[in-house]
């Protein structure tokens, strides 16, 4: 939007409330104000804007998919001597670039089974919330493969795994007879270095957006519609940070799209989904999913070091797969420790008994649960029953009746700040905090003048000057 624009916008917008309960005397002086305040806004706005554009731009990649795919067809041609990649910048080397990268940390030599596994050379990505690379370890990756071959599906929407994508073409490469094809759909734009448009699409998975337009959603919907939407599995791994809604909302909007392609009669139906996120958002998947199943089995990444497998107790992993598939379909491997509960008509891990008041395996984090008769579940075999709390909960917990009340005196009928004892002077501390702030806020509104140096300097003299005669 133009500056005229959204000067018309702002003034329709603040006007109206700046002139209310004005009299017609002094309306004149309220809109002098008025042109002020819009002229700062607008005056922000205009900074603000210019910043975002400037970061975003600053974001963008420096070369497009199809660019990067071009660079990638020119670079397998090449000798294995002249073969490099820059692992600061995070790029494959063509030799009329190598003088811009001099200095730079560089891999020499790069052959077609690195190419094949680019995870393996890509520095993984470290933000918790939004991209962080926790990559699935060859264990867990093969034995999602292996149990998607052995239910029979045959195109894998891989939603933020590019290991599981790797294994899928690597397999597709070597042997003829496999026929499992895989789309990756990733935030991580450095995947198109290595895959074409048909095989990645750079994609927010927080937002449903792709980030190549309607080309790269197309190629999604294709994916998802062949064969009528049959046989295809969508295999995710967010990053553990992100909120269990926003994805939701995107895995929603996925299955939207692969329900176009069902007829009328099983429109109802569901795409198969494994979702692989820690056991205790168990609650948060199933407010969104309620047909979703958590499984034993224990899923552990290679750049975590937590995340293991082979630990005991608590010190297990603690990520698990959620699917809408029937849990009696998930074989897990018996060489693992895992068993089948032929009460529960499932897998689960050793540890997890059949408790018979629940009629239910309960253990969610490997260990053998308790029951509680009080709570009418089970529970942790660390956590007592609180009489006081009314619920189980570990030993040395702080009771939450505790909690309800005044923090300084103990008094259930008010709180902190109206408590008798607070002091006069704590609240008066605060109010020139209040203060202070309103007037820093000004300030960089630019509603009032910051005073100068002599200024300050006069006012520090004015005051010793007062002291002294009182």
């Amino acid at each position: 939007m133009d500056t005229t624009k959204r000067r018309s916008v702002l003034q329709r917008t603040f006007t109206p409330c700046l002139r209310q309960d004005m009299t017609d005397g002094y309306k004149h002086l309220g809109e002098k104000r008025n042109e002020v305040i819009l002229l700062v806004i607008l005056t922000v706005s205009d900074a603000r804007l210019a910043a975002r554009e400037e970061f975003n731009r600053s974001r963008q990649p420096s070369l497009s998919h199809r660019q990067n795919v071009e660079r990638y067809k020119k670079f397998v041609l090449l000798p294995l001597s002249k073969r490099k990649f820059c692992q600061e910048c995070q790029q494959l080397l063509l030799p009329a670039e190598w003088e811009n990268h001099f200095g730079h940390e560089v891999l020499t030599d790069i052959t077609n089974a690195q190419l094949k596994r680019p995870s393996q050379i890509l520095y993984p990505l470290e933000n918790k919330k939004t991209n962080a690379q926790y990559l699935f370890a060859d264990r867990s990756c093969q034995f999602l493969l292996d149990l998607i071959i052995a239910l029979g599906f045959r195109r894998v929407l891989s939603v933020g795994t590019p290991r599981l994508h790797e294994l899928i073409q690597i397999n597709g490469c070597e042997e003829q007879q496999f026929n499992v094809k895989s789309l990756l759909l990733d935030i991580d734009f450095r995947y198109s270095q290595f895959y074409t448009e048909e095989d990645f699409c750079h994609y927010n998975m927080f937002n449903h957006y792709f980030f190549g337009g309607k080309v790269a959603q197309e190629v999604c919907r294709k994916f998802l519609h062949e064969e009528k939407g049959e046989g295809v599995i969508m295999v995710t791994d967010p990053p553990f940070g992100g909120l269990v809604e926003a994805l939701a909302f995107s895995f929603k909007k996925l299955i939207a799209m692969w329900r176009e392609a069902q007829e009328e009669a099983h429109s109802s139906k569901e795409m198969p989904i494994f979702w692989i996120f820690p056991y205790f958002f168990e609650s948060r998947i199933l407010e969104f999913f309620p047909s979703f199943t958590m499984m034993d089995y224990q899923v552990d990444y290679d750049n975590h070091m937590l995340y293991k497998h082979g630990k005991t107790g608590r010190k297990q992993s603690p990520v698990r797969i959620f699917t809408n598939l029937s849990p009696s379909m998930i074989v897990l491997p018996i060489e693992e420790g895992y068993r089948f509960c032929s009460l529960c008509q499932r897998y689960v891990s050793s540890e997890n008994q059949h408790c018979e008041m629940c009629n239910s395996c309960t253990s969610k984090d490997g260990r053998q649960w308790r029951h509680c008769v009080l709570c009418q579940k089970c529970v942790k075999p660390s956590w007592v029953h609180c009489n006081t709390c009314n619920h189980c909960a570990l030993q040395d917990h702080v009771c939450e009746s505790v909690q309800v009340g005044c923090f300084i005196c103990g008094g259930a009928d008010h709180k902190r700040s109206t408590c008798p004892h607070f002091s006069m002077t704590r609240r008066a501390y605060q109010a020139d905090g209040k203060q202070r702030q309103m007037k820093n806020k000004k300030l960089k509104m630019g509603t009032i003048k910051k005073p100068s140096v002599k200024q300050r300097k006069m006012r520090v003299l004015k005051g010793k000057i007062k002291n002294k005669k009182e």
